[in-house]
């Protein structure tokens, strides 16, 4: 009898926490904005622990961040042509990436990179 309630009360609490998941509201789509880094060889770790710090502030400095994912290349292919490091930030509109891009706090971040920077790519793309 005991293991029928058990059950029976994981049941109801699956539902339950099931039902307040489709609540909450999801975008449709969202926008990727990936950013990969090469840094110059003159680069020390000391140097590149600080853009990474600094680029992880940007979330709580820029509003419409919808979320912030990053790490280091770690792919076996050898095909990063000297990329280490890709950042992801995702917006749920293309209004929110062009505020983030043209942001003070995003300028200042760029200052910091850039005499770290020896290549940066961008890409964005929308996924559903």
């Amino acid at each position: 009898m005991k293991i029928k309630s058990t059950v029976g009360l994981l049941l109801l609490f699956s539902v339950f926490f099931s039902g307040i998941n489709s609540c909450i509201a999801k975008p449709d789509k969202v926008l990727r904005h990936v950013v990969m880094f090469k840094f110059k060889d003159s680069a020390t770790a000391a140097d590149i622990r600080k853009v990474e710090e600094e680029f992880a502030k940007l979330p709580q400095k820029i509003g419409g961040i919808h979320n912030y994912e990053w790490g280091m290349n770690c792919s076996p292919e050898g095909l990063n042509q000297g990329l280490t490091h890709c950042f992801i930030l995702t917006f749920t509109s293309e209004k929110d990436r062009d505020a983030y891009l043209v942001n003070p706090a995003h300028k200042e971040f760029g200052k910091i990179l850039g005499p770290f920077l020896e290549k940066v790519i961008v890409v964005d793309f929308w996924v559903k």
